[in-house]
């Protein structure tokens, strides 16, 4: 019984402790998460940055090499869902909810306290900012994203083996996946997945409280935020009893177009000739420093700088990995190997650039060009960074209303995505995972945010998901030599075979 649900017991055993200590020595977590969080980053953020860059030339390797044309299925299926539901539903469980919190914030954040060369508040601080924004939210994520769910996808669609991060490790551990060495692969990436969605879930439900205190008599407090948590979770735990075809895949169309409503709206309202001036500058900037950005920790000057945003960002995208990759490995069976990387790398990454020129150049235009100071009021409370751009803008209250709609539906994706994939592992890799599964995990996560929250705020969610990284990104590596070494058996002694055993036919 306990080996049946080794996963299970023991993921819930390790994961229980950090939100008891949450809940009861608040203090004592926030002081262990700081030194958990100062000895990685000290020690090992040289790694995250070496890591992250060699995912994406990985990915790109293999879109371009001859196993591009292997299908994630068998070679007569065909992909689940159309382009739209299965980019909507990426962009839901990949991006969605920190796009609306740090559209505005990240830009103004690095524009007032950018590295120490440069002038804060200048106009290279702002070129310095949408440069970095567009780096931290663009095709680095989304390869560690595809280098984890390709593995999946693989693995369980076309060798015929069940979902789960354990069964990648096939071709290095052989049967051993099936015993404790497979356990402790799949404890480690629930683990990770837990404090993941966590920092997600922290961020959405403190901008869902500045909001309301921005249209509401509501007052921004903390009682405010355990309570959004609480309805939300009622909210995501109805999504997840429905199932993904119905529940998932319905809010994520719905939100997509929410957000173009508002991208557009602020697209043709705002600035828009300097709008898009800084798209296609940044993108130029962005395209031609990717090498020297992937690689540099600017450890002579600005290295606290890069401690605090890139390595943060590579390990929090890193925690998401588990729980993203096995998301989007379920819904893109039937893609080719091709299609699906570059699918997933660029057309998320280009709607995510969109989303931090349009915002982001707006705030930048009230700075530069208007005068009008967003950035000090960014620095007291970055959670407010929408709602304060949105003051300067008509239909104020209707932008706001609709930002709110937004960051709900992505909390309740993004937990909904969560729940079923925390599911899933933890119940063999069953596609179907039992509804008391569900609740459990819905229930952990939303406690897990709601304890870090009260323990640290936003400071103790960055710490934990910078923690529950380090020890993935190794599984990771091991993971992307598993998956070549898996494609190069297939393309060199079996596929020789159904080639002459078809022509003999």
């Amino acid at each position: 019984m306990i080996k049946r649900n080794a996963v299970f017991i023991f993921s819930l055993l390790l994961s229980v402790p950090f939100i008891f200590m949450g809940l009861f020595t608040p203090g004592f977590l926030n002081r262990l998460s700081s030194i958990i969080h100062t000895t990685i980053i000290e020690h090992f953020g040289w790694g995250y940055l070496l890591s992250v860059f060699f995912f994406l030339i990985f990915a790109l390797y293999l879109a371009f090499s001859r196993y591009g044309n292997l299908k994630l299925g068998k070679d007569y299926e065909k992909p689940q869902y159309s382009y739209f539901g299965w980019f909507s539903m990426l962009f839901a469980a990949g991006m969605g909810i920190g796009l609306i919190f740090w559209g505005v914030a990240e830009p103004l954040s690095h524009f007032a306290n950018p590295p120490g060369y440069l002038e804060s508040n200048s106009r290279e601080a702002a070129q310095f900012a949408m440069q970095r924004s567009f780096f931290h939210w663009g095709l680095h994520p989304w390869a560690i994203y595809i280098t984890m769910s390709l593995s999946i996808a693989f693995f369980s669609f076309r060798r015929g083996m069940p979902p789960l991060i354990s069964s990648c490790f096939y071709p290095l551990l052989g049967n051993r996946i099936y015993g404790w060495p497979g356990y402790a692969i799949d404890i480690l990436a629930v683990f990770a997945t837990v404090f993941g969605i966590a920092t997600s879930l922290g961020l959405g439900a403190l901008q869902i409280t500045s909001g309301l205190a921005s249209v509401t008599p509501l007052p921004e407090t903390m009682a405010v935020t355990l309570s959004i948590i609480a309805v939300v979770t009622l909210l995501f735990m109805l999504s997840s009893a429905t199932g993904l075809d119905t529940g998932i895949q319905i809010l994520s169309k719905t939100n997509i177009l929410f957000a173009m409503i508002l991208l557009g709206f602020m697209l043709v309202v705002g600035p828009t000739s300097y709008t898009l001036n800084v798209f296609t500058s940044t993108l130029g900037e962005y395209g031609s420093a990717l090498l020297s950005m992937s690689l540099s920790t600017n450890p002579f000057t600005g290295y606290d700088w890069t401690k605090d945003w890139t390595l943060f960002y590579w390990a929090w995208w890193i925690a998401w990995s588990p729980f993203v990759g096995l998301f989007v490995a379920s819904i893109s069976r039937g893609r080719t190997v091709r299609e699906f990387i570059l699918g997933a790398l660029l057309v998320p990454a280009l709607l995510t650039f969109l989303w931090f020129s349009v915002f982001g150049g707006a705030a930048f235009h009230l700075e530069l060009e208007r005068g009008i100071s967003l950035s000090e009021s960014v620095g007291n409370n970055v959670s407010t960074a929408l709602f304060e751009l949105f003051t300067y803008y008509p239909l104020t209250p209707i932008l706001t209303t609709l930002a709110l709609l937004l960051l709900g539906v992505f909390f309740i994706t993004s937990a909904d995505s969560a729940t079923y994939v925390l599911s899933m592992m933890t119940s063999r890799g069953n596609l179907n995972p039992p509804l008391s599964r569900k609740i459990v995990w819905g229930l952990l996560q939303s406690a897990t945010a709601a304890a870090l929250i009260f323990s640290g705020g936003l400071e103790a969610l960055q710490k934990m998901a910078i923690a529950a990284a380090l020890p993935f990104t190794l599984v990771m590596l091991f993971l992307s030599l598993s998956l070549l070494r898996a494609m190069r058996y297939e393309w060199v002694y079996e596929r020789p075979r159904e080639a002459e055993k078809s022509g003999s036919d």
